[in-house]
């Protein structure tokens, strides 16, 4: 009887549903909306929106945003760290930096953990690995006993050097859970066994805090699917772009801090993939925040250096994603110097844009997109209902009157003000990375991403804009696209002239068999495995690593070093073949293919004028103001129409804008590709005019 696959993604305002009929190949998105306090809860409701009962359903993955608003919200277990004695402190001494140097009083947030909560143990490890002090257990025991009183919930163990030895940290960790078999505890040399006592630190801190949060999360979870009639598998979405079973989730829940976001990433890619591009930037922008990606020549980039609070990093691979504070909700404000500013405040579910009509009154893109008239005042196919006089009164009284702008150009002030905010986020995930923004296509998606993609691609000079089919819970998709994914990672510190081939293939091997086994306790059959192998790198003298792949098995390192010098000079804009280079640390990501929905192509039917749906006036600067601009069904647009701007088309889950000199094309898959006419030198944007090309 099973034959749905069910995605959802929790995100801070709208909690979305992707349904996809395995049998038919029919797609049902709804959208219910987010229960921070009880995440689960949206999504049973959503789920029962959709009409599924568990029985039908034969697969379930979801994002959550459990982990990261924990760690922000500081909604954290009662934890300790035990660590070397004398190491008591790394955690708040960190690197000695901050977000903004030159601010006095901008303080990085606390510790995690606090300092009376972390305790000292005699031992040592050198750095060959060499145990050069036992661990004490009558210490160890007494530790225990202070633990006990203190009612701590979670351990996070981090002894000095334990990245090339473990074996004072397991002792310490079997003493703990003997004394306290109730008790979440993770030791470093499991967690993340490299090289930097601070960021080894901060990601075991952060694998402890959530562990137990993670944990409960999963089970009520679990109890609630149970008690519809589901019995397969939870897959939760990782930092990785992977997805770990329920069983795996609570023993690697720092990976869980960036869980949701990192859905659009992979659903950005799918859809560009769709649609013939390598290269695809991705535009997620919700209703609290924008996250963005990069794709290049099929590959999304991946980072070890994410946090998220700043000076506590976390050192699991994870899809690198540029988040600001630019969404829907993002409010409006005027600062102490009278200049306009936009988020990253965001007004949220509760109370919401002022034109939500649920408190709010201050100004929001939402409502600025209402008085433009881009946005309709029925969202949700007539199930919510906008007050545009609401959204005037918000930007009057906040905006145009401090400015001394009429409500139109204050509203568009706010557009422009959100959209450079955007733009400079672009930049730095592609100029500042050594990428061309003009070899790429926009991935604009989520509930707000449409009505601003093609004015963002407008300004990067970005040549094509994608907007996927249900753009609104893209990110949910996101997560039916994904295959179950491990990173086994070790530090190997060697000059690349001193390495012997067959030394190295020794220790991928090794790594290999812990990658197949957790893989094979998720389940996964060995034909459905693939291991691919990963080597950083850099220059003799240098701290900054890039991580290229080798063959398996290891043929030679002469492509590797080659691959090296390449993504040096994109990234750094310099190569230099006569400095030596030294090999930082390897890694295996072990992957697990699942089954994955295909999507169905479709036939053209209908006509355009079938998806009129009325005329509203909408403000367009490069027209001067407001014009009549035709609104169209999304859904009744056929399939292969062309067509030019301006225009606004409506769905269930978003809204597309289509601003003037802009042509439009539906692909077989109901992708939206909107493209702008070239200009030639020296020709004003005035005088180009876009062919209406036929039905």
């Amino acid at each position: 009887m099973s034959k749905y696959h069910v995605a959802v993604d929790v995100g801070g305002t709208f909690t979305d549903v992707f349904v996809f009929d395995e049998k038919t190949g029919k797609i049902h998105v709804t959208k219910t909306s987010s229960t921070p306090s009880n995440p689960e809860k949206g999504m049973m409701d959503g789920i029962a929106k959709a009409k599924l009962t568990g029985d039908q359903i034969a697969m379930f993955s979801h994002g959550t945003t459990v982990g990261t608003n924990a760690l922000i919200e500081r909604k954290l277990p009662k934890a300790a760290l035990v660590t070397t004695k004398g190491f008591r402190d790394v955690t708040e001494i960190r690197r000695g930096t901050k977000l903004d140097l030159w601010d006095a009083y901008n303080d990085v947030a606390e510790p995690y953990i606090k300092r009376r909560d972390r305790f000292e143990v005699t031992e040592r490890v050198d750095f060959s690995g060499n145990i050069m002090t036992e661990v004490n257990e009558a210490e160890v025991r007494e530790l225990a006993r202070v633990l006990k009183r203190r009612q701590v919930e979670s351990i996070a163990i981090c002894f000095m050097n334990a990245y090339v030895n473990g074996d004072n940290e397991k002792l310490v960790k079997e003493m703990l859970q003997e004394e306290m078999p109730d008790v979440y505890i993770c030791t470093s040399s499991e967690t993340l066994p490299e090289i930097f006592e601070h960021e080894r630190m901060s990601t075991t801190i952060v694998n402890a805090v959530l562990g137990p949060t993670i944990s409960k999360y999963i089970k009520v979870l679990e109890k609630e699917m149970k008690g519809i009639g589901y019995q397969g598998d939870i897959l939760v979405l990782h930092s990785g772009g992977g997805v770990m079973t329920s069983e795996t989730v609570p023993r690697y829940a720092a990976r869980l801090a960036s869980s949701g976001i990192a859905a659009g990433a992979i659903a950005s890619k799918h859809i560009a993939n769709m649609c013939g591009f390598k290269n695809a930037i991705g535009l997620d922008m919700g209703g609290t925040s924008t996250d963005i990606s990069l794709m290049y020549d099929n590959d999304l980039r991946v980072t070890k250096d994410w946090y998220i609070e700043y000076g506590y990093p976390i050192g699991f691979p994870s899809i690198e994603i540029l988040t600001i504070g630019a969404g829907g909700g993002s409010l409006s404000w005027i600062d102490e110097g009278g200049s306009l500013r936009n988020g990253p405040q965001s007004a949220g579910a509760v109370p919401g844009p002022a034109c939500y009509q649920r408190g709010g009154t201050e100004p929001t893109n939402s409502d600025a997109n209402v008085v433009l008239g881009r946005l309709g005042t029925k969202l949700l196919d007539g199930q919510m209902t906008l007050d545009k006089e609401a959204a005037i009164k918000a930007i009057e009284k906040t905006v145009a009157s401090k400015l001394d702008y009429n409500v139109y150009e204050a509203a568009d002030a706010i557009i422009k003000v959100a959209n450079a905010n955007m733009c400079d986020a672009l930049r730095l995930i592609s100029v500042r990375r050594g990428y061309d923004p003009r070899d790429f296509a926009l991935v604009a998606f989520g509930g707000a991403g449409a009505l601003h993609g093609a004015e963002l691609a407008k300004e990067m000079e970005i040549p094509h804009v994608i907007v996927p089919a249900h753009p609104g819970v893209a990110a949910a998709m996101g997560c039916l696209l994904v295959d179950v994914r491990h990173d086994v990672t070790k530090t190997y510190l060697a000059n690349i002239a001193d390495i012997q081939k067959d030394d190295l293939e020794k220790e991928f091997i090794e790594m290999e068999k812990e990658a197949i086994a957790l893989l094979e306790e998720e389940g996964i059959e060995p034909e459905n495995m693939n291991l691919i192998r990963y080597v950083d790198m850099r220059y003799v003298g240098q701290w900054r690593t890039l991580s290229v792949t080798v063959d398996r098995p290891l043929q030679s390192l002469e492509n590797a070093v080659e691959r090296f010098h390449q993504e040096h000079e994109r990234e750094f804009a310099f190569r230099d073949e006569e400095t030596g280079i030294e090999i930082y640390g390897l890694r295996v990501e072990a992957i697990g293919t699942v089954t994955k929905p295909e999507f169905n192509k479709e036939e053209p039917s209908g006509t355009l004028e079938e998806a009129w749906k009325e005329t509203r006036e909408v403000y367009f600067e490069e027209s001067g103001g407001f014009i009549e601009t035709a609104v169209y069904d999304r859904t009744k647009i056929p399939v292969l129409s062309e067509f030019s701007g301006p225009a606004i088309i409506d769905q269930l889950d978003s809204t597309v804008v289509v601003p003037p000199y802009c042509t439009v094309k539906v692909d077989e898959y109901r992708n939206i590709i909107m493209s702008f006419a070239a200009k030639e030198e020296g020709q004003k944007e005035a005088d180009i005019t876009v062919p209406t090309l036929a039905n």
